[in-house]
C-alpha cells in the first residue's frame, strides 16, 4: 500500500460539523436518531454521501431520542415486533441488522446507550460521532448489549476516548442533563418518527423543513438546492482505499450509495483490495461489510 496520505480524512469530515450558531455554513441539519433504531442505521449511507459531496454547505447536529425507553422487558410479543422490524429494514436497506438479538441478548437498559453517547460528547463532538457509529456496529452486526457497561467501555477505548473520564461522565449529571435536553428538543419539534431530519437556514424567521423517515438521496439534495436557490457542483468522493481507511468499517451498501456503483461493481473492486490485503470481508446476515486492515 502506498504511504501517500489519503485525500479524504475522517477528522476533516467530523470537523465539518460546525457547532450550532457558528454562522460558518448556510444550513444546519438536526438529525434525530435513536441508537437502537434500524432505520437510523439505514440512513448512514445517505449521511456519508451528503457530507462528502456538500459538507461545505451544512453542519449536522445529532439529537438523541428515547423511542425505545418504553420497551417492556420480558414481554416477548414486544421483542418479536422489534425483531421483525429489524429484519425487514435490513432486507430492504442493505444495512444489515440481526433481529435475533432480541431473543438471544436483549438490551437491558435501552436509554443507557444514549446517556453514554452524551458522556462521550463531553469529550468533543468528533468522539461522540465515532462512539455512536461504533455502538451501532456492535449492536446491529455483533448483537452486543450496548447498555452493558463492559461493552460501553470497550467502545470508548476503541474510538480513543479517555476511558477514566468517560467512566466518570457516564454517571454524571452533565450526561443525564444532555440527554434530557435532547429529549426536550425532540418534544418541542414534535418529532415522533426516527430518523427525522430538520433543515434550517440562517434566517431564523423561517421555519425549518422537517423530513420524517428515510428517502432517496436526491430528495435531501433537492431540499438543499431549494433552500439555497441552487447548488455548486458536488465534490468527488475519495478513492475507495482512502474511504475504507478513514471509516474503518463500511457496508457494501454505503459504497454503492457514495460511489453510484452497483453491488456487483462494489464487490469486484473490494475483492481487489482484499487480494492486496488492504481490507478484509466481513459477512453479515444481510449483505457484506469491509474492514480496513490496520497493519497497513
Amino acid at each position: 500500500m502506498s504511504s501517500q496520505k489519503p485525500i479524504f480524512n475522517i477528522t476533516d469530515w467530523i470537523n465539518s460539523q460546525a457547532c450550532p450558531g457558528s454562522g460558518k455554513k448556510p444550513i444546519e441539519i438536526y438529525v434525530f436518531v435513536d441508537p437502537l433504531c434500524p432505520e437510523c442505521w439505514a440512513l448512514e449511507p445517505i449521511i456519508k454521501k451528503l457530507q462528502i459531496e456538500y459538507s461545505q454547505l451544512f453542519s449536522l447536529k445529532h439529537v438523541l431520542s428515547g423511542k425505545l425507553e418504553s420497551l417492556n422487558r420480558g414481554k416477548y410479543k414486544n421483542y418479536d415486533t422489534i425483531a421483525q422490524t429489524w429484519e425487514r429494514t435490513a432486507s430492504r436497506s442493505g444495512m444489515s441488522c440481526d433481529g435475533s438479538l432480541w431473543f438471544e441478548n436483549p438490551i437491558a437498559s435501552p436509554h443507557s446507550a444514549s446517556i453514554a453517547i452524551k458522556a462521550a460528547e463531553l469529550q468533543g463532538r468528533k468522539p461522540a460521532i465515532l462512539f455512536l457509529r461504533k455502538l451501532q456496529e456492535l449492536l446491529f452486526l455483533e448483537k452486543r448489549d450496548i447498555s452493558d457497561i463492559k461493552v460501553l467501555i470497550e467502545c470508548a477505548r476503541e474510538v480513543g476516548l479517555d476511558v477514566d473520564e468517560f467512566m466518570n461522565d457516564i454517571t454524571s449529571a452533565s450526561a443525564a442533563k444532555g440527554f434530557q435536553c435532547d429529549l426536550k428538543i425532540t418534544s418541542e419539534m414534535d418529532v415522533n418518527e426516527f430518523p427525522t431530519l430538520v433543515f434550517f437556514n440562517q434566517n431564523i424567521e423561517e421555519e425549518g423543513i422537517k423530513v420524517l423517515g428515510s428517502y432517496p438521496y436526491e430528495i435531501y439534495v433537492h431540499i438543499l438546492e431549494d433552500m439555497l436557490q441552487g447548488l455548486p457542483k458536488p465534490k468527488s468522493p475519495p478513492t475507495l482505499e482512502s474511504f475504507i481507511q478513514s471509516f474503518k468499517l463500511v457496508a457494501t451498501k454505503e459504497i454503492e450509495v457514495v460511489y453510484n456503483m452497483s453491488k456487483n461493481e462494489v464487490e469486484r473492486e473490494m475483492k481487489k483490495l482484499v487480494i492486496k490485503q488492504i481490507v478484509e470481508m466481513i459477512p453479515a446476515k444481510y449483505g457484506t461489510f469491509w474492514r480496513y486492515i490496520e497493519t497497513h
